[in-house]
């Protein structure tokens, strides 16, 4: 409704995504049209998402586009971009744009955000150093950096540097990996994301950081940026400790500063260190100027986080429209958005809080670091920190403050399966969506009371999730509780972007014979945008709002499509495409380790070896200086080896007949045997000779979760097959076979599914039932759980693959058969192509025999990474070479 009078005029100084905020919740609440508002933004375009910058390499201006175009069409609305604020007259209440007009003001609210910091550092003006603030941030550093690759010789990377190891500064690095440059991050304090995360966790994310093929350099001052002698552009960081770092560009990322400059001009109080000052209503010292956002100083701080900036959105128009809100304080849980990189903490992270209790839960072979910060009865939740594993992060958060439930506050921190966490009941005042202030009570309005039954339609009538999406997996699980309860039918999604489950995901990629994650997410992918007009919804509450996070994917759905698309066959895992939806190991085809180095782990199938081989592995670990170790699947384990290291190591090992073991991957690890009929006395089958056979048929097939087989050569059970997904044990006449066994959290033994089979039907049925499980799997689901879940158990599944009750076995037959017949060495092939070799480049640069972040102590004759008391005392083992340092 338009007011037919004369509507007050409020001016918005600011294009950025608290403006938006402002904007839309002041036409979303103002039916009578009190006011009209004219937004001056300095880019030349509408706002955008700030926070998903990163994603503009993928998706360009559209996918990071913010809320309903319809917004700026309004009458009422009117947006002029490029359009920069010069001054403001606070006592003739105008502003004066860029190109001199002037404009009058009944309110105005200063949403000019914050600029990119630049640190003193000599040389910080020299070409090839930037910032990363702005979509024309972004786009001048591709430009950049494809300018050095054009110009540089086919094969040599172009090498980059981020200084500022925060949120941005990651960010920032992950873009330069996204553009195909090495990247290595520079981080004066201890440890990366200092400010949301300790010591503990700053470690894990590193290790998950150097995955991603990123180097990292802590405790590293930057003393100069020097010029190529050549170009005159940036070439060389000089470090403050005397090291040196051969760049090609410089990405500086290292905070920002209130873009508070009008403010100042115009005579408003600045805080001391700069935002312009405001009370809890948001509003300055002029009774008719506001400030929101980072250019706010709010109790003294000037907060960096869309979350409280959109709090103080929502304040300023309920003000505005004769409210009495108030700041209820900022906000300041964050989560890291960088694909394949999970991190999140939320309240007193670091325990400052007096008598803080702190549970930790950490696996550093799998780098996962997560804790809970707890009054000091271990009742109160007061923080936490996630990396690795942010899972309990949506449902914890919104228990800030609160008791929870049950006696042992480290259920919470357990694996998913690990069993024992008691269930959240969320409080209706609960926070679930701090960017929108969304309470969990608001979300199961929604589905009882507008009769949203879906995610997108509690997304459209709430808004929760739809700026950062953090929050989502706790409104889904909130959306199918209520569902639930309603006796409502819940949706089996895979995530958001497909409404599919795993398994008909699987079957629709095979059926219409697609081979690209683009193809597939066209295809059967699902829009996220609820267009204007929807009914989803009660549209009386609040006007649809389009949340584009658009068909690009997520860590959800990424790795599952790499694994679909593996498991039918679609040539190698770093192939084209395929290489960017890998998880952190595949992605390099090894096992990331708590010092951030890998391991490497060659297939010896069913545990034999020949002393030739044997002698080549360990000639291999000795040159490279790898620690050696026998593992439980019967196979040698080398750990130590750095990225660069890999290639090298694994041209050796191949020329020697070996392959990889696939240790990295959700695929089949190894098959364990006991010597059987060849040497033992109780023997009555050749278990060493079917474990061969079992592990190179089903060497490298991708699965939903990894796969582990045993075969025993009797009864005595010596291989532990009862233990493994697929357990054989020979009898007099032939095979038994097991199913369903797993490690793990919660240990299940398996269980008989058919009884003295030939070597053939063996064969036949293990091959039937893994393409079954592969098929119609949840995606980390292991074959225990699986099987319970199947209709019928072990019956249904014996049903469908020993009497093929579906009609479906000769499609499972045709389907291994391609599998063994289009098996490759992963390794192997990425040796013969030099384009897959360029992943493996060393990204710091150091002496190839040498990196100074890697410590080591001798332990039983072999080195061992250093712990941090050892690091402490000085006397440790600095690199490959093995020279003492002091």
């Amino acid at each position: 409704m338009v007011n037919s009078g004369n509507p007050q005029h409020l001016v918005v100084i600011g294009g950025g995504m608290v403006a938006q905020r402002l904007v839309e919740a002041l036409r979303a609440r103002d039916d009578a049209g009190r006011y009209r508002v004219t937004v001056f933004a300095e880019e030349p375009r509408a706002p955008y998402d700030r926070v998903g910058l990163t994603r503009w390499f993928e998706e360009g201006p559209e996918g990071i586009a913010l809320g309903d175009p319809s917004l700026w069409a309004d009458p009422l609305v009117t947006l002029h971009t490029d359009r920069k604020i010069e001054s403001i007259d606070r006592a003739a209440k105008t502003v004066t744009d860029r190109l001199g007009k002037v404009h009058a003001y009944d309110e105005l609210v200063l949403a000019t955000g914050s600029s990119a910091a630049m640190p003193p550092i000599p040389g910080n003006d020299l070409p090839g150093v930037f910032v990363y603030r702005t979509i024309d941030d972004v786009a001048a550093l591709r430009g950049w950096v494809e300018e050095k690759r054009r110009s540089y010789p086919e094969g040599k990377p172009v090498r980059g540097a981020v200084i500022g190891g925060g949120l941005l500064g990651l960010e920032a690095a992950g873009a330069l990996t996204a553009l195909d440059a090495q990247a290595t991050v520079i981080e004066f304090g201890t440890h990366l994301m200092g400010v949301q995360v300790d010591l503990g966790g700053g470690h894990a994310l590193k290790r998950l950081i150097n995955g991603k093929g990123i180097g990292v350099r802590a405790e590293t001052a930057t003393s100069q940026m020097k010029p190529h002698r050549r170009t005159g552009h940036v070439g060389r960081l000089d470090f403050a400790d005397g090291g040196r770092l051969d760049v090609d560009v410089v990405v500086v990322a290292t905070g920002v500063r209130p873009r508070d400059e009008l403010g100042r001009a115009a005579g408003l109080p600045v805080g001391e260190r700069g935002g312009v000052v405001v009370d809890l209503t948001c509003r300055t010292e002029d009774p008719h100027v506001w400030a929101v956002g980072e250019v706010a100083c709010i109790e003294g701080r000037c907060l960096g986080l869309v979350a409280p900036g959109n709090t103080m959105a929502e304040v300023v128009v309920d003000r505005l429209l004769g409210g009495l809100a108030e700041f209820p304080g900022a906000d300041t849980a964050t989560k890291l958005k960088l694909s394949g990189v999970d991190v999140a903490s939320f309240g007193d992270a670091h325990a400052r809080t007096e008598d803080a209790v702190e549970v930790v839960w950490a696996d550093p072979v799998a780098g996962v670091y997560k804790k809970l910060v707890l009054s000091d009865d271990a009742r109160t939740l007061l923080g936490g920190v996630f990396v690795g594993d942010a899972a309990p992060y949506a449902s914890l958060r919104p228990m800030l403050g609160a008791e929870l439930p049950g006696d042992d506050p480290s259920a919470f921190l357990l694996p998913e399966g690990g069993g024992g966490a008691p269930g959240l009941e969320l409080p209706d005042d609960a926070n679930v969506c701090s960017c929108n202030n969304v309470s969990a009570g608001t979300i199961r309005g929604a589905v009882t009371e507008h009769r949203c039954t879906d995610v997108p339609g509690v997304k459209a009538c709430t808004r929760a999730g739809t700026t950062c999406g953090a929050c989502l997996p706790l409104v889904k699980k909130l959306v199918d509780t209520e569902l639930e309860r309603a006796g409502i039918e819940v949706s089996t999604a895979l995530c958001e972007h497909f409404e599919m489950s795993r398994a008909q995901l699987f079957d629709a990629v095979r059926v219409a014979d697609l081979h690209s994650f683009s193809d597939i997410v066209a295809r059967f992918g699902v829009s996220t945008e609820v267009p204007t007009g929807s009914t989803t919804g009660d549209a009386s509450l609040v006007e649809p709002v389009e949340t584009p996070v658009g068909n690009r994917g997520c860590d959800i759905c990424k790795p599952v499509v790499a694994s679909i698309l593996a498991s039918l066959g679609n040539g190698h895992i770093l192939a084209g495409e395929q290489s960017t939806l890998q998880d952190t190991n595949d992605h390099m085809l090894a096992n990331l380790q708590k010092d951030g180095t890998y391991s490497v782990v060659p297939r010896m199938p069913g545990g034999e070896v020949t002393p030739e081989g044997l002698i080549v592995v360990g000639q291999v670990a000795k040159d490279f200086g790898l620690y050696t170790k026998i593992t439980g699947g019967q196979r040698i384990d080398m750990f130590g080896a750095r990225v660069d290291q890999l290639p090298d190591i694994w041209r050796r090992l191949v020329d020697a007949g070996f392959e990889s073991g696939h240790a990295y991957g959700k695929s089949l690890r190894t098959v364990k045997s006991c010597v059987g009929s060849t040497w033992c006395r109780y023997g009555v089958q050749d278990s060493v000779g079917m474990a061969v056979e079992l592990e190179l048929r089903y060497r490298g097939l991708r699965s939903p979760h990894k796969l582990k087989m045993g075969v025993s050569g009797c009864a005595r059970e010596c291989a532990e097959a009862r233990g493994k997904d697929v357990g054989v044990i020979a009898t007099d006449k032939g095979w038994n076979v097991y199913v369903g066994g797993n490690g793990g959290q919660t240990p299940r033994h398996a269980k008989l599914l058919a009884e003295d089979l030939t070597s053939e039907e063996l064969l036949r049925t293990i091959d039937r039932f893994l393409m079954y499980y592969v098929r119609t799997a949840d995606r980390l689901q292991r074959t225990a759980p699986w099987i319970e879940e199947v209709d019928g158990g072990l019956e249904g599944v014996r049903e469908v693959i020993m009497e093929d009750s579906l009609g479906i076995c000769a499609d499972l037959d045709a389907a291994m058969a391609r599998h063994v017949e289009n098996y490759e060495d992963e390794w192997k092939a990425v040796l013969e192509d030099p384009e897959k070799l360029r992943r493996f480049s060393s990204f710091v640069n150091a002496p190839k025999d040498a990196d100074p972040s890697l410590a080591y102590v001798t332990e039983r004759g072999q080195r061992r990474p250093a712990t941090s008391a050892e690091r402490a005392s000085g006397v440790v083992i600095a690199g490959p070479k093995l020279e003492v340092r002091a």
